[in-house]
């Protein structure tokens, strides 16, 4: 059966993101992959990106941003075609060290029990198979990645267990386990190849750059490489839609465009959990 055409309409996914646009650069491929194919999916996003890049004052402001966002997110899903898009409306974190990162409203400073047990809630109520979200890396060490990953991962346990949460459970909720768990990865040698491609181009490299030996998901705890270049044009248009985020000068939009193909081409993931690597059979 060609691998476009498999129909995958038993599939149910659930992805958890930080913010808008998280869901793009490790995963928009994957997520049109899954869709053309059938499977149905639900994209929840944690924070509303308030204190995210302005990329053009016409577009936001500070005081809009977060709506805006979530709006950016919407239209860049119905380009990928997901049609279930939810928001957590926590207050994005921001960086660790700034003011932010102690907004009372931020995911950084939410109840952890509370965050959980939403994410168990909508578990229980999509029934998914497979999860997927951040890695314990954060990619870049954000803290909204980092708490997302650890919320999922427990409410990926959680969902699954009587005792927990026990007043959400109803016959329309009934206790859920999923089957997979998988961390969505940016292994550390692309982003050292990025950077080296920067500083050869003596282009600025973004976050992190004086620790790139620490960035990203180290390589050896890849366990799922999927080839999504059939798609890599639907998650280019949809990453184009988080318009707010995208500095047309900015140092990503400085590579070879050959280059941004080939490594969007590509999708890693992490299975955190035991069983048979289903997104690696696809």
């Amino acid at each position: 059966m060609s691998p476009i055409t498999q129909d995958l309409s038993q599939l149910s996914l659930l992805a958890l993101f930080a913010h808008p646009d998280d869901e793009g650069f490790g995963s928009g491929g994957t997520l049109a992959m899954l869709v053309a194919r059938g499977a149905r999916v639900t994209l929840v996003c944690a924070t509303n990106g308030d204190v995210g890049e302005i990329s053009d004052p016409s577009l936001a402001t500070p005081d809009n941003l977060a709506q805006v966002r979530q709006e950016e997110l919407r239209q860049a899903m119905a380009v990928t075609g997901v049609p279930d898009v939810r928001f957590l409306n926590y207050r994005d974190s921001g960086m660790v060290g700034t003011e932010d990162n102690n907004h009372p409203d931020s995911l950084h400073q939410a109840n952890p029990a509370t965050a959980i047990g939403q994410l168990v809630n909508i578990i229980r109520e999509v029934q998914p198979e497979v999860v997927i979200t951040h890695d314990p890396s954060g990619g870049y060490g954000h803290p909204d990645h980092r708490a997302v990953c650890q919320h999922a991962t427990a409410a990926f346990h959680q969902a699954g267990v009587a005792d927990a949460y026990p007043e959400q459970l109803s016959q329309e909720r009934p206790v859920w386990a999923p089957r997979l768990l998988y961390y969505v990865g940016f292994p550390r040698s692309n982003f050292q190849r990025i950077w080296q491609k920067m500083v050869e181009m003596d282009v600025t490299p973004p976050f992190a750059s004086q620790d790139i030996d620490s960035v990203g998901t180290p390589d050896e705890d890849v366990t799922t490489t999927l080839d999504v270049t059939a798609w890599v044009d639907t998650k280019i248009a949809s990453l184009n839609c988080h318009r707010t985020q995208i500095d047309p000068n900015g140092p990503f939009a400085q590579l070879p465009e050959e280059m941004t193909r080939e490594i969007m081409g590509t999708e890693y993931y992490t299975l955190a959990s035991p069983g048979e690597d289903l997104l690696g059979a696809l």
